[in-house]
């Protein structure tokens, strides 16, 4: 990338509590980095829950996969592809360590309000590490302030974000233009305004897309 050039933009939907997605935010970190024209990317993270009925509360994570997935058997081999996919992106998922499954509202909402104060990839690796590592429930408030503060942000202005309530509806919205684009899963990636893909794509995929945007 030349200097009088614009940075590159990306744009990714995703979930929290999706382990593709935290694979999918490996490879893009990959890709990136065998890119030395693509420092100074921009990466913009959008909303896109998966289970946005789910309780507050949340619910018993042994028994949504076993709902989910069909059974206890079938959860377990596709978890195993997980796990794998995982290692090979430097990732030691402890699935084993999530009690329960959480609603991720509140956690879109707070990254939201990171991202309009800048850049949130350090929340977004936070809350990934919070869940898929450390078996931490993120649908809790007090939860996310402890690792907004881990991310670098006053807890103080995160509570009381989380509190008022704000940005509820700008999630909505935001999931809803995102549905109107043609985006039904997640990871999705938008490089440069213009070149889309769709799920855990290697590094490699993800650099030939941002080829693509540069003609």
């Amino acid at each position: 990338m030349n200097a009088t050039a614009a940075p590159l933009v990306v744009d990714v939907v995703s979930d929290v509590v999706c382990p593709w997605c935290f694979i999918g935010k490996r490879h893009l970190e990959a890709a990136l980095a065998g890119l030395p024209d693509a420092a100074g990317a921009i990466v913009r993270w959008h909303p896109f829950e998966l289970n946005p009925d789910l309780p507050v509360k949340g619910v018993d994570r042994r028994g949504y996969l076993e709902a989910k997935f069909g059974g206890p058997a079938r959860a377990a081999e596709i978890y195993a592809r997980v796990r794998e996919a995982g290692r090979r992106a430097g990732i030691v998922f402890d699935f084993d360590a999530i009690a329960r499954q959480p609603n991720t509202r509140d956690a879109h909402r707070l990254v939201a309000w990171a991202q309009a104060k800048g850049d949130a990839g350090p929340l977004v690796e936070r809350l990934f590490r919070a869940y898929f590592l450390e078996g931490r429930f993120v649908g809790d408030r007090d939860t996310l302030v402890a690792l907004a503060a881990d991310a670098g942000h006053d807890a103080v202005a995160a509570r009381a974000w989380l509190v008022s309530g704000q940005g509820g509806d700008a999630v909505s919205a935001a999931q809803s233009r995102l549905r109107t684009l043609g985006v039904t899963g997640v990871p999705f990636f938008i490089f440069g305004g213009a070149v889309a893909l769709s799920g855990a794509q290697p590094p490699q995929a993800i650099r030939e897309a941002i080829a693509r945007t540069r003609g």
